[in-house]
């Protein structure tokens, strides 16, 4: 399978910042794996447009479950496919904790989009309490049980494993405790879906240029989803570099 390098810009980017987006274009022209950036809405487009066709693919943070409605400030994933995105990222921890969105609300997004013809990029991850009460694997069993949809294929779905205490703090679980829940996720799709051994496994939380070598060699790790060093080309390329050599 190919391995994949998501960034997810989260709440910060504007126009001026498509910039970077040429210089990593420029810096990975020869890269061998699948390249993802999740801009802001407002950039979908104007991202998609400046791309023209090469080798960066772009998608959403998240869309609402319905086709359409009166669901002010969402967006289906339709209207991410209409604007050009071809992956949309779904159950992000911030989502869970701002929104109180549950694993079957997620599930329902997965579902969504891949009527819509979207990738899901659907994560999971434990809290530092969860962590340390050794809650981990039982924490992701539960929430791949509620939040990955029976329409999930290795086509349609990713899966990212990002520790909620790993997330913009500069920490990150140790290279045995990432194999660990890597292992005993793919067990679980493998068990509940036909394709399951084949769905990419990501992980994600504090990936760096200066770690992400080290991560990357794990098993059944198949790329990261990257939050801030996706942010600056020079950053996000070293980590694109360091899967490409995994």
């Amino acid at each position: 399978m190919r391995k994949l390098a998501a960034g997810n810009w989260k709440m910060n980017g504007t126009l001026a910042d498509l910039a970077e987006l040429d210089a990593l274009a420029l810096a990975c022209a020869e890269a061998t794996c699948d390249i993802l950036i999740c801009p802001p809405a407002t950039l979908i487009h104007p991202m998609v447009a400046r791309i023209g066709g090469g080798g960066i693919s772009v998608g959403g943070q998240d869309c609402h479950a319905a086709e359409s409605g009166a669901h002010t400030g969402d967006l289906a994933a339709g209207q991410l496919r209409d604007a050009g995105a071809d992956h949309v990222i779904v159950g992000h921890s911030e989502r869970r904790a701002d929104h109180g969105e549950t694993d079957a609300a997620v599930a329902a997004k997965a579902a969504a989009a891949h009527r819509a013809g979207l990738r899901s990029i659907i994560c999971v991850g434990e809290t530092e309490a969860q962590r340390d009460a050794g809650d981990t694997l039982d924490v992701i069993a539960r929430q791949l049980a509620g939040s990955v949809p029976e329409c999930a294929t290795a086509d349609n779905s990713v899966i990212a494993y990002e520790p909620v205490w790993a997330i913009g703090t500069g920490r990150t679980p140790t290279n045995d405790q990432i194999a660990e829940v890597h292992a005993a996720m793919r067990r679980a799709l493998a068990a509940r879906f036909a394709d399951g051994a084949e769905m990419r496994l990501l992980y994600g939380g504090s990936v760096k240029p200066s770690n992400a070598a080290a991560i990357f060699a794990l098993p059944a790790v198949d790329g990261a989803l990257v939050g801030g060093a996706s942010l600056k080309a020079v950053d996000f390329a070293q980590i694109v570099a360091a899967l490409d050599a995994a």
